[in-house]
């Protein structure tokens, strides 16, 4: 959706979504940057808020609901109707981005959004010929965020993105080195059949000004004919050409595909603005089972990226690549001295074109000690639900109370083990006595019975 820009003397560059992302270099990198030959780089962070909004003169009633805590990432669903109440206008798509800025010190940091406070959106129109169509929503925060569209005889196009932030916030950008809002605008010129629904389910990348912002699971119209949305998809040109996993047929859904070998062990952190705050090591096969196909899927460290958040009650760690639309592992905090993994989340493409989805916000796995991380070196299974499961290898993980971005002491799943073997080893020690205690019981009632009768 934007053009590459060549790297800048001074930048910090790197290369996302096939593109140049550049950074100015500064005493301390970005959380979200680093020079290297890795692309491992993004923070996304922030809450979930979810609003009704009341209706714009002219307009239907509009439905938002922005995600941006737990999966770091804005899910925007609008469906805009005319004062006919047909519509006019049908949107949805996950979004995420990071925002950095200079200190007073002239250091670099990047903003870890917790709450965009409420919400309006005067200025999204319908449009027409003369006015174009433009989804617009601003926060009380100072935030907000434009999207629009124009239309010709048999096409209309996307033609902009901007997004504004102010710094004079206090809270969201403390010891902001400059004060004031900020627009940061792109070109996206992106042409569509009329009547055709757009669909880029893979990532679109607008980096500028040091605001990255990410696309993924693109549906709009804008011009909508008739008040009905259209089913005829005009697809973006990554996914034309995305790849998808090659699954296994077997006979029936309870059929276990060949296992893979042993998948590479990957090592995973998140980054906020005060340094390490999650760290991952393990190797993951996926296991999938949809329509009576079964996959098995290894998963690449060298070819996955990673994202997350960090918070005092949970922590993400999400993983994507070119067949991962994402995987999420949720962390939570339990009676404030526990840790576990409380939640997972998946979205993959299959090889039929459709995509397979699954979320669990109901699991027991992984609990710790704060202050410590979990390890098991042996081969686990985390089961998400009956159609998918992830084998685990080598896992080592801990999402909280990271210091100088190192393990502290781990708790082994072997110590689970020896918990489970300990009441079995003493109910069957008791049972062994109990039985000893009858045997005798019951010997000496016999010899007794015997000495009456000989009297």
């Amino acid at each position: 959706m934007t053009r590459a820009e060549a790297p800048s003397p001074g930048f910090c560059s790197t290369v996302v979504g096939g593109r140049w992302l550049s950074f100015p270099i500064s005493p301390e990198p970005f959380p979200w940057c680093c020079c290297s030959r890795h692309r491992r780089h993004c923070l996304l962070c922030g809450n979930m808020v979810c609003f009704r909004l009341s209706p714009v003169p002219g307009s239907g009633l509009v439905l938002l609901c922005l995600v941006l805590g737990a999966v770091s990432s804005y899910a925007l669903e609008l469906n805009l109707t005319d004062s006919e109440k047909a519509t006019c206008l049908f949107a949805k798509w996950q979004m995420n981005f990071t925002i950095c800025y200079e200190t007073t010190s002239k250091n670099y940091v990047t903003v870890n959004i917790s709450d965009l406070g409420n919400a309006t959106y005067s200025g999204s129109i319908c449009g027409d010929y003369q006015n174009g169509s433009k989804i617009a929503v601003q926060f009380e925060s100072g935030f907000s965020w434009i999207v629009s569209f124009t239309k010709e005889v048999s096409t209309y196009s996307i033609d902009s993105i901007s997004f504004t932030y102010d710094t004079s916030d206090n809270t969201t950008f403390p010891d902001a080195k400059e004060k004031g809002r900020f627009t940061v605008y792109d070109t996206v010129a992106l042409e569509i059949p009329l009547n055709d629904i757009f669909r880029c389910n893979s990532i679109s990348t607008l980096e500028k000004n040091c605001v990255v912002q990410h696309y993924w699971d693109v549906h709009v119209q804008a011009f909508v004919q008739n008040g009905t949305v259209s089913t005829k998809e005009f697809l973006c040109d990554k996914d034309k050409t995305s790849t998808t996993v090659v699954p296994t047929t077997v006979p029936s859904p309870t059929t276990t595909p060949t296992p893979k070998e042993k998948p590479e062990i990957g090592s995973y952190s998140v980054n906020n603005g005060n340094g390490t705050c999650l760290l991952a090591t393990m190797g993951l096969q996926l296991n999938i089972t949809q329509d009576k196909v079964a996959s098995v899927i290894n998963i690449n460290p060298n070819t996955t990226d990673f994202t997350g958040s960090c918070h005092s009650q949970t922590a993400l760690l999400r993983l994507n690549s070119s067949n991962i639309k994402y995987l999420d592992f949720v962390f939570a905090v339990e009676n404030e001295n526990r840790f576990y993994l409380k939640e997972v989340n998946v979205s993959i493409y299959l090889v039929n074109g459709s995509v397979f989805s699954i979320a669990n916000n109901n699991l027991t796995y992984w609990d710790a000690p704060l202050g410590s991380s979990y390890m098991c070196n042996k081969e686990q299974t985390v089961s998400v639900s009956g159609a998918f499961q992830i084998n685990t290898f080598d896992l080592r993980v801990q999402p909280f109370n990271v210091v100088e971005g190192k393990y502290s002491t781990a708790q082994d799943c072997s110590a689970d083990d020896d918990n489970f073997l300990v009441p079995i080893a003493v109910g069957a020690a008791l049972a062994g006595v109990l039985i000893v205690v009858l045997l005798s019981y019951f010997i000496g009632l016999k010899r007794h019975h015997a000495g009456y009768e000989q009297f």
